[in-house]
């Protein structure tokens, strides 16, 4: 199974082999626990749950639930794979090992938070006029339906939240391993601020 879970440390370059800089991305990628193993059978689907990091004060119900694990997990996500790969059971450690130079993976993380903004920023909509009866409105919405059905549709793209989404880049090349202290570098951006989880799943 090729996922892992990781935080992302920052962005860098590289020198590859043939003397080029490659900007990547390092994330300290696991090592991650398996604490559920989800079948066909028991759950209707095929899935497996990983823990990573160091948490407190967890809760009876999760503490009561990753025991047999002997983990004490900082967070928790579930992964959708297609075939649960053999040996896999209950407190299997996953790591680095996993990749290698070359791989095509996806990185899924949460996008920094910007706030409330307005459609201007948040939807790259234009500006009213300045002159020629424009009044100064330039940043307000204007109209925002009909007459007809008499209500605003949701998905309507109008101010409001922006950021902290679920962002998932995909074909990113695995271009750095370190294997002694479980770094991952992918080459490109990855979402999210310094310290977010991040989601790495391979292709294959």
């Amino acid at each position: 199974m090729k996922a892992l879970l990781g935080t992302k440390i920052g962005m860098t370059q590289i020198i590859s082999e043939d003397g080029v800089a490659v900007p990547v991305t390092l994330i300290q990628a696991g090592p991650v626990t398996v604490t559920q193993v989800k079948t066909v059978e028991t759950d209707g689907y095929t899935a497996v749950q990983v823990a990573y990091g160091e948490g407190k004060n967890l809760s009876k119900a999760v503490a009561g639930h990753v025991k047999p694990a002997g983990s004490n997990p900082k967070h928790i996500r579930e992964i959708r794979v297609n075939q649960l790969p053999e040996g896999l059971s209950v407190g299997s450690t996953i790591d680095v090992t996993t990749f290698a130079l070359g791989d095509i993976v996806d990185a899924t993380g949460t996008s920094k938070g910007k706030g409330f903004a307005g459609n201007v920023k948040r939807h790259n909509f234009n500006t009213s006029k300045h002159t020629h009866g424009g009044k100064g409105d330039v940043r307000k919405p204007g109209s925002i339906g009909s007459m007809y059905p008499q209500k605003v549709f949701k998905g309507k793209r109008m101010a409001g939240r922006m950021g902290h989404d679920q962002v998932t880049v995909k074909n990113l090349v695995v271009s750095y391993i370190d294997l002694e202290n479980n770094l991952i570098g992918l080459r490109g951006a990855v979402p999210g601020p310094k310290k977010g989880l991040i989601i790495i799943g391979g292709k294959a």
